[in-house]
């Protein structure tokens, strides 16, 4: 029976058959994360169904399967409270996975179980092809995808879009999309363009047309519409952000961080703090707090008198919260490399270069903008703190050849000139400087004057 119960179970749709890898997630973050959304029931009812789906699946590859099929079963009351008659087909991959889970301890019987409430429930409600799923499964999958991974979220966005084309006026993937789409794009609040709206800011006015009042969606929104100068549009959204969603962290996240780029530091710091007192374990909001202090320092080292004790507070807050978000998220590359760079400033030599190394050893999660970051921040540090310059070029390079045209390139830039001028000063013939301005010339563009190098 388990090898034709096995077959079976392989047709599901399930977290157990999406191709879900361990080694690509950060499981006690996860586990932390996603707590936090059930005890703080964020968003609507429907969400916090999903928290418990989601956490039941990561205790399952922590070994925990008896607490995983608890919160299956808190799953499917949650999903049937917030849906009533209407949840049959929201209840489908919660299925699968209980099935899945019946299966791996050794209960067929009960697995078989909930293999036929699937299959009743696709006889139930026909697709009228075998290749095409229900909407609530693309959509439950899309958040699967988006919830446990960066490098899931291209599937993620594909299954939003696949949701929506069956669905197009549904909120939940319409805020799904919305914030993939803000998640994936490049960051473009340095070149402040006023060109064409981006999809994601199309994306996101069309998930507030269906729900105006959403917190997350309307600071998202704020911040996409700052990097194109339309400042007083941002600031009305902000607002009613604050009036209509004042106790939500996630949205109070956002709105801080509009804040700071607004020069509005203080009070960022404020709300910050307060989001701090409902979610503690929230990394992003850590390091968000690092970087209002990181203005503060560097406001103090500007002021005149200088005040070398209050620079040093504000830098002993700033190393505080990123030690903090480091520990929540040890995967979380750019306060890593923050971090690292603080404690190569004061000295701290080891702990810095132990921190480079595990900032090193989580990149395969992270994308290429903060990998820029991190060996910039390495090289600075080789160069820099502990004096060796040797170290410091292989990741200058390395930086050259991620994102072009970024300030973290154009530093890469720079220093890598720097390097090779200050060497061919004491030896015109230096091979090495002139393969480093070739490098530099060609990463600019500049193929001809690569070739004389």
């Amino acid at each position: 029976m388990s090898s034709s119960l096995h077959s079976r179970l392989q047709q599901l749709q399930s977290r157990f058959t999406w191709d879900l890898k361990e080694e690509d997630m950060d499981l006690e973050n996860l586990s932390i994360r996603l707590q936090e959304q059930i005890d703080l029931q964020l968003g609507q009812q429907s969400a916090v169904a999903l928290s418990y789906s989601f956490l039941a699946y990561v205790r399952y590859l922590q070994g925990r399967q008896q607490e995983a099929m608890s919160l299956l079963n808190q799953s499917e009351e949650k999903t049937r409270e917030c849906y009533g008659e209407e949840s049959e087909r929201r209840l489908i991959v919660t299925y699968g996975d209980q099935a899945w889970l019946k299966y791996h301890t050794g209960d067929y019987t009960q697995s078989h179980s909930y293999c036929q409430r699937v299959d009743d429930i696709l006889v139930k409600y026909p697709t009228g092809s075998s290749t095409v799923l229900h909407p609530e499964v693309y959509g439950e999958k899309a958040w699967t995808y988006f919830t446990f991974a960066k490098s899931y979220y291209p599937k993620a966005i594909d299954c939003f879009c696949k949701a929506l084309e069956l669905q197009p006026d549904d909120s939940e993937w319409n805020a799904g999309y919305a914030i993939a789409l803000y998640r994936t794009e490049p960051s473009d609040l340095e070149t402040s363009q006023e060109d064409e709206e981006s999809p994601a800011i199309k994306q996101l006015r069309r998930a507030l047309e269906i729900n105006p009042d959403d917190g997350v969606l309307l600071s998202m929104l704020a911040l996409k519409l700052t990097a194109h100068k339309k400042h007083q549009e941002a600031e009305a959204l902000v607002e009613r952000a604050l009036e209509k969603d004042p106790d939500n962290p996630h949205a109070m996240r956002y709105i801080a961080k509009y804040l700071r780029i607004q020069g509005e530091d203080q009070r960022s710091i404020e709300l910050l703090k307060q989001a701090l007192e409902r979610t503690n374990q929230s990394a992003f909001i850590h390091h968000q707090l690092a970087m209002c202090y990181k203005k503060k320092q560097q406001a103090s080292k500007n002021s005149k008198p200088f005040n070398k004790q209050e620079v040093k507070q504000w830098k002993d807050l700033r190393i505080q919260h990123l030690e903090e978000a480091v520990k929540i998220k040890p995967s979380f590359v750019l306060a890593i490399a923050d971090l690292a760079l603080l404690h190569g400033e004061e000295k701290n030599f080891s702990r810095a270069e132990e921190l480079f190394q595990q900032g090193l050893q989580n990149f395969s999660k992270t994308d290429k903008m903060i990998c820029q970051v991190f060996h910039l921040n390495y090289a600075n540090f080789q160069l820099y703190h502990t004096k060796q310059e040797a170290k410091a070029i292989p990741h200058y390079i390395k930086g050259l050849h991620l994102t072009p045209n970024t300030s973290e390139w154009k530093q890469c830039v720079m220093r890598l000139k720097m390097i090779a001028e200050r060497r061919l000063s004491v030896d015109e013939n230096d091979a090495q400087a002139y393969g480093l301005l070739g490098l530099v010339a060609k990463a600019e563009g500049d193929q001809k004057k690569a070739e004389d190098f």
